[in-house]
């Protein structure tokens, strides 16, 4: 009976977040209200079942990329891209790469923000329109985020799952990681991008660089990097070591923050900073967490792994076919966080079913989801914020527009994964 209940509340919890997508936050909080004081999650189980780690790591990076933002080091970047592109079609595609490059170091949507108004004053200065730009960048955000343990919530979900270290992303077990997979796919879709703005050919004209105003926020944030990944050396330290360095980091960008304005005798920005943090992620995931756990607790998740191991039988090779493929077409329309961190403990138990190593799965489930999102403006955070930029600045964007650039895009760069992966992880 309990398994059940727990059953239909996971499902009806999906349903409504596909049907009402601006309440996802109540609808999850609520399921997982319910998943407790119904008793299928016991009060005790509550503590263990939030992962802490990623929930800091996700609070500390937003903090600093905020301050990063405001440094004005983002705007000196483009700049400097511009300067390097012969016309249009490079610019495009120069601002793509370069909001992947961040992309994997910062959350996507933070990316976005930091880089879609360069792209919109450079397409004023050219008088052209900047829906194609502004959706590549988006879309290359969402690709690259999976290229490092802190490059996006689902990286840091798995990292943390599956007790990954940042190092890990590049080589694991003697086998080149995600990060090269990714970036395989990254300059698979360079000829895409050419393919798609040919015509873009109008000469382009370098403009004077902006100025950085503090390189504090872009030193910390180096150092944060560097020493996410000087701890992965270390074996056996605490589960939430990651986490802490992120939000250590991030009160050395409001001390310094708060003592440059005393200094100047301004406001400073530690308000805005603060403001920046989104709670509404940060309390889906944790809601998730619950939920998560509850259906984990009656045994749903081993039902549900026992099932797509019938489906993939004893045949690996269509297991983690449609595991990646299964994963792009789910999130072109449901958002991926919440779909990776119900996927995660599925693929956990199937592989303990299957008796083999899960990290084939995980690769290509982190693949499909991250990537699949670029197939629809509704399938990612940094579609939505992307289209949403362009709206308010007049430009109306339709599934069509989005989805000339999203589907070649996804096509390309999941395949170029999936092969690689295959290849070197099977």
């Amino acid at each position: 009976m309990m398994k059940t209940t727990a059953l239909i509340v996971f499902a009806a919890m999906y349903i409504l977040m596909i049907l009402f997508m601006k309440k996802r936050l109540w609808i999850i909080l609520a399921a997982a209200a319910f998943m407790v004081v119904s008793g299928i999650l016991p009060l005790s189980a509550i503590p263990g079942a939030i992962n802490w780690n990623v929930l800091m790591m996700i609070t500390g990076t937003m903090v600093l990329v905020e301050y990063f933002i405001r440094s004005q080091m983002p705007n000196l970047l483009s700049d400097i891209l511009l300067e390097k592109s012969r016309n249009v079609m490079w610019v495009i595609i120069y601002m793509s790469l370069f909001s992947g490059a961040i992309s994997a170091f910062i959350d996507n949507v933070a990316t976005v923000l930091m880089v879609a108004p360069v792209g919109l004053a450079i397409c004023k200065k050219l008088k052209i329109s900047p829906v194609p730009m502004i959706l590549s960048i988006a879309v290359s955000s969402n690709l690259q985020g999976a290229a490092t343990l802190v490059g996006d919530t689902t990286s840091i979900m798995l990292g943390a799952y599956a007790n990954m270290d940042f190092m890990d992303f590049f080589w694991m077990k003697g086998h080149p990681g995600i990060f090269f997979a990714v970036e395989l796919g990254a300059l698979a879709t360079v000829p895409v991008m050419m393919f798609l703005f040919r015509r873009d050919t109008q000469p382009v004209d370098a403009h004077q660089r902006t100025k950085v105003l503090t390189l504090v926020p872009s030193v910390l944030l180096c150092i944060m990097v560097l020493a996410l990944i000087a701890v992965s050396f270390f074996p056996d330290k605490p589960a939430n070591t990651n986490g802490v360095l992120c939000i250590l980091f991030a009160l050395a960008g409001v001390i310094h923050d708060l003592a440059a304005a005393k200094k100047e005798g301004t406001a400073g920005h530690t308000r805005e900073a603060l403001k920046s943090i989104d709670f509404e992620t940060l309390f889906i995931l944790l809601g998730l967490f619950l939920v998560i756990a509850a259906v984990t607790q009656v045994g749903l998740i081993d039902d549900i792994a026992q099932l797509i191991g019938n489906a993939g039988g004893s045949n690996i090779f269509l297991l983690y076919t449609i595991i990646v493929w299964g994963s792009v077409a789910a999130s072109a329309f449901i958002d991926n966080i919440p779909y990776v961190a119900t996927m995660l403990p599925v693929l956990a138990g199937l592989c303990t079913y299957l008796q083999i190593e899960p990290y084939l799965l995980y690769f290509g489930l982190l693949t499909g989801a991250t990537l699949g999102g670029n197939l629809t403006p509704i399938g990612a955070s940094a579609n939505i914020t992307a289209t949403g930029l362009l709206k308010k600045n007049g430009y109306d964007t339709t599934f069509s527009d989005f989805m000339k650039i999203g589907v070649p895009f996804t096509l390309t760069a999941v395949l170029a994964g999936y092969l690689f992966i295959w290849i070197f992880w099977h």
